[in-house]
């Protein structure tokens, strides 16, 4: 019996798998956010389409949809874009961060 306690920790060790990508705070590998041609979709109407051209444009991972009087976090991370809008879904201000 004390020779399967002795020997489980090892056996579980051979089971764990390490991650593919190596995992950094902030920021997804091979991406990190530019803000460049994006005051072009100020004004629009918020919609797929529109996110999926903000992240092409600005080159992050993530996209965050800032609506009115909701708190966000002040964490900053590289890879994300916040994109803020008014009461009618219309996009007010986008950053990175």
């Amino acid at each position: 019996m004390r020779k399967i306690v002795l020997i489980a920790p090892a056996l579980l060790c051979a089971c764990s798998t390490a991650p593919a990508q190596p995992i950094v705070h902030g920021e997804t590998p091979g991406h990190t956010c530019v803000e460049g041609a994006t005051e072009s979709h100020v004004g629009e109407v918020r919609s797929d389409a529109v996110g999926k051209a903000i992240v092409a444009a600005t080159h992050a991972a993530v996209l965050r949809w800032a609506p009115p009087n909701v708190m966000l976090t002040m964490d900053f991370r590289a890879d994300r874009v916040t994109v803020w809008l008014d009461s009618a879904n219309k996009i007010t201000k986008i950053r990175c961060g």
